[in-house]
């Protein structure tokens, strides 16, 4: 088993819950920096990560960190790594990355000199001056942040959010890790009922019954790693699936409930939860949110509604902030998590939120405002 220092991408203002989830799979993290937590782990310990975390992006295997001022010292650098641990005589491995207030600004160049250096690192320890890349793929993933370079090659493929559960999509949908960690800030654990009364095409609620039946998020999907050598020879992720199912607690008794005016976007939603294999445990039904009835209980109401930037215009927005401000208040018992990048929220809601916090839904900014029932305070 080869030891590897991995690193987990996650949306801004989520790293410490990608941290914990890490840390619940046994692994010690090294490093918690914005948007990605890093920690030290197999083969075993990629197969795990891709199949149970909730919040983060992707998985890499980070193969080096270092300085770079010119394409030289980049050149230099990326070929001193050791890529024929990985990458095979016959593998593909395209480039791509970024470069941000750096002095190597062009990323076609660096893209061009990265591939190049593996390249001639692998001629050398091979003994063929030609590269096929027919075989399995092994994305090679680089970031220049103020002249320091990290390297990787990612593990996962399609990004972690796709779960393989939402083929299809309503207008400016919410990303599955997102959904996730709002469920977590709210320190719900499926032990109270549950309503997302804008469900769109199900995301929160159907991440929520995920995540109460302790269903691994992956667990239905392939990985870009699996079709690797150092995987096919060994039962890396047939152990982590096994492991995952025989985690599961799909007896677990749930009230989760999701609602929307839109009756196609219901439709979606009960469809997408089918392919989740979590229909039975979610209760879909088209309705306005004014008429949503109100439980009395200790509960959560968590949506991620309209705002200015998605689907509505500003008056509108404002108007449906200020019936939601009404309607939840008969939520007496309940703890209320909406998410929206409208500054002005408080204002039309009609009360300062108790908590706040700054989470990314992709590149767009959005605050996750909290109301809880006054004796909880």
């Amino acid at each position: 088993m080869q030891r590897m220092i991995l690193s987990v991408p996650c949306p801004l203002g989520t790293e410490s819950i990608t941290a914990h989830q890490v840390r619940e799979l046994g692994y010690e993290t090294s490093e918690v920096v914005d948007g990605c937590v890093s920690f030290e782990g197999d083969e075993e310990a990629v197969a795990l990560a891709n199949i149970n975390l909730r919040s983060g992006e992707r998985v890499l295997i980070r193969m080096g960190q270092f300085k770079a001022l010119s394409f030289t010292e980049l050149f230099d650098n990326v070929k001193k790594l050791p890529w024929e641990n990985f990458i095979g005589k016959n593998d593909a491995f395209p480039v791509k990355g970024y470069s941000l207030k750096s002095k190597l600004f062009s990323v076609p160049d660096c893209q061009s000199i990265i591939k190049k250096a593996i390249v001639q690192r692998l001629s050398e320890k091979y003994n063929i001056s030609w590269f096929d890349e027919t075989g399995p793929v092994y994305r090679v993933q680089f970031s220049i942040m103020k002249d320091i370079v990290s390297v990787y090659i990612d593990t996962t493929g399609a990004p972690l959010y796709k779960r393989g559960y939402r083929a299809e999509g309503v207008l400016a949908p919410l990303r599955e890790t997102l959904a996730f960690s709002m469920i977590d800030v709210s320190r719900w654990r499926g032990d109270r009922p549950f309503i997302d009364p804008f469900c769109g095409s199900g995301t929160i609620p159907i991440e929520a019954a995920l995540y109460a039946l302790n269903i691994a998020p992956g667990i239905n999907r392939s990985f870009e790693s699996e079709k690797w050598g150092m995987f096919k020879e060994g039962h890396a992720y047939s152990d982590a699936r096994e492991e995952a199912r025989d985690n599961e607690q799909r007896d677990n008794k749930v009230e989760i409930f999701g609602s929307d005016i839109d009756p196609d976007a219901v439709s979606l939603a009960i469809a997408n939860a089918k392919k989740a294999k979590v229909a039975d445990k979610i209760r879909f039904f088209k309705a306005d949110v004014k008429d949503v009835r109100a439980f009395k209980d200790k509960g959560i109401v968590m949506c991620n509604p309209p705002y200015g930037e998605r689907l509505m215009d500003k008056k509108s927005v404002e108007r449906l902030y200020a019936v939601m401000g009404r309607k939840f208040a008969e939520y007496e018992n309940a703890s209320k998590l909406i998410l929206t990048s409208y500054e002005d929220f408080e204002k039309f809601y009609g009360r300062k939120a108790d908590k706040k916090r700054k989470l990314y839904n992709g590149m767009l900014k959005c605050n996750l405002y909290m109301y809880f029932p006054e004796k909880t305070l």
